[in-house]
């Protein structure tokens, strides 16, 4: 699952709108537009403060490679 699916599912599970998960987050509307759009260049600190709400964490992940 990607981080804008992720991201995009937990608000919606806890029947959240985008304003309102920036404002409880401390990120700007347009940030989470823009995460939940899947945009490749984000702050990973304001990443974290998003996650943050939702008991997670972006951490680094193991590629698995067909070598």
């Amino acid at each position: 699952m990607q981080l804008s699916e992720f991201i995009k599912e937990k608000r919606n599970s806890v029947k959240l709108t985008q304003p309102e998960l920036a404002e409880k987050a401390g990120v700007g509307l347009r940030f989470i537009r823009e995460l939940e759009q899947g945009k490749v260049t984000v702050r990973l600190d304001k990443v974290n403060q998003v996650l943050k709400l939702f008991g997670y964490q972006a951490g680094a992940v193991k590629i698995e490679t067909n070598e």
